[in-house]
């Protein structure tokens, strides 16, 4: 009989049941996340497991750029930030470069403040 990760049940549960403004953050955060994981991997001289961890970093970029609706000034800025900052995770898996893995954690780190205070400030108006 297999048992399954009561952490991951929870995750899924999680992601199920979010709306769709908290899914954003949770990528944001995931992201984050991912690029930390990369360059301490890259410290630690692990450069296969960095390379997996930039890779799952790159994913989230693509899955925020598919949610972006088209025709809204935000949403052409976000394209261009979100292009920017997969072009700058390709260059530093390269280069295996933890100055430009900070680059991109620090727009991503910015970016997930700035869209929880947004949701925070949402919510307070409800």
């Amino acid at each position: 009989m297999a048992f399954s990760n009561p952490y991951q049940t929870y995750q899924k549960q999680a992601v199920t049941t979010s709306k769709p403004e908290e899914l954003t953050l949770m990528l944001y955060q995931g992201m984050v996340k991912f690029i930390r994981k990369s360059k301490m991997a890259i410290e630690q001289n692990n450069l296969e497991e960095s390379h997996i961890y930039n890779l799952r970093a790159q994913d989230i970029l693509s899955e925020l750029k598919v949610t972006l609706k088209p025709g809204y000034t935000i949403s052409d800025s976000l394209l261009s930030l979100y292009d920017y900052m997969k072009s700058r995770l390709i260059e530093a898996n390269i280069h295996k470069s933890l100055d430009l893995l900070e680059e991109v954690e620090g727009h991503a780190l910015e970016l997930s403040e700035t869209w929880s205070t947004a949701i925070k400030q949402k919510n307070t108006k409800n």
